[in-house]
């Protein structure tokens, strides 16, 4: 059983891996570290600001046990001079008292004034070194950015990438649909032509009826100017064209007292 969970917790840790490098961006990363690294300076600098704060709170304090000291050595002196030894001796031993304390506060001193040198250097070099990572970071930044849209631009010629290869298929079955289209209109195009298909407007003829009514249309041309000659020339009506309905024969105009002599009548294929 417990390798059973072990496994699983080896796959989750891998996917969990994988998932975070594909998300994690390197710049973000970087601006992350630095913002850390300003918060550590931020704290040493408070650090500092706090025990010079110490130090001048006890310098405070000395000073105002030195002017005590000063006062009570000059009220033991009065005291002499007034012959009150016993108030001499006290003055003096309440200054011997606050010397004491004095030497105490000058203790403190001198270790607040060696942490506060201490800190200072701390601040100073992890100033430099905040600097000088925030250089790096800079130019690691820019480099990252120029390899990336440097990699952008070569997935784009090579269309390899994701946005290139959307437009590529889009292309493509765009394409598909205008050849299908084309196709389907010149298969229903020959269909209607051949006969294959009704025209439901009746608009649509095929060739062979084309050519019908053309023939019929030129025979009619032809018909009608062999009539006109003939009427024009005097005689008889010529011979219907094969295929076409005979013409009506002409009125015979009233006999005259010299009857010309009839034309020759043309034949069939001059009037072709």
């Amino acid at each position: 059983m417990s390798g059973i969970f072990q496994r699983i917790s080896l796959i989750f840790r891998a996917k969990t891996d994988k998932a975070l490098d594909k998300l994690e961006d390197p710049r973000q990363t970087l601006d992350y570290s630095y913002q850390r690294q300003l918060e550590l300076l931020q704290k040493v600098r408070r650090g500092v600001a706090d025990v010079a704060t110490s130090r001048k709170r006890v310098e405070l304090q000395a000073n105002g046990l030195s002017t005590q000291a000063d006062k009570l050595t000059q009220q033991a002196q009065k005291a002499l001079e007034v012959g009150r030894e016993d108030l001499a001796r006290e003055a003096l031993t309440r200054r011997s008292g606050i010397q004491g304390q004095m030497a105490d506060l000058q203790t403190q001193h001198a270790q607040l004034q060696g942490e506060e040198e201490k800190l200072t250097r701390a601040s100073q070099r992890l100033q430099a070194k905040v600097d000088s990572f925030r250089t790096r970071k800079e130019t690691i930044k820019a480099t990252y950015s120029a390899a990336e849209a440097q990699t952008r631009i070569n997935e784009a010629f090579s269309g390899i990438s994701e946005e290139m290869g959307d437009v590529g298929m889009a292309i493509q079955r765009a394409e598909d649909k205008t050849a299908e289209m084309q196709a389907r209109a010149g298969a229903i195009d020959e269909l209607l032509a051949s006969g294959a298909l009704d025209d439901p407007t009746g608009t649509a003829k095929d060739d062979i009826t084309l050519e019908l009514e053309q023939l019929a249309s030129t025979s009619d041309v032809e018909s009608e100017l062999a009539q006109m000659k003939a009427s024009i020339g005097g005689g008889s009506a010529p011979q219907a064209i094969e295929g076409t309905p005979a013409a009506a024969p002409q009125a015979t105009p009233p006999a005259a007292p010299a009857q010309p002599a009839t034309p020759q009548q043309p034949n069939q294929g001059d009037l072709r």
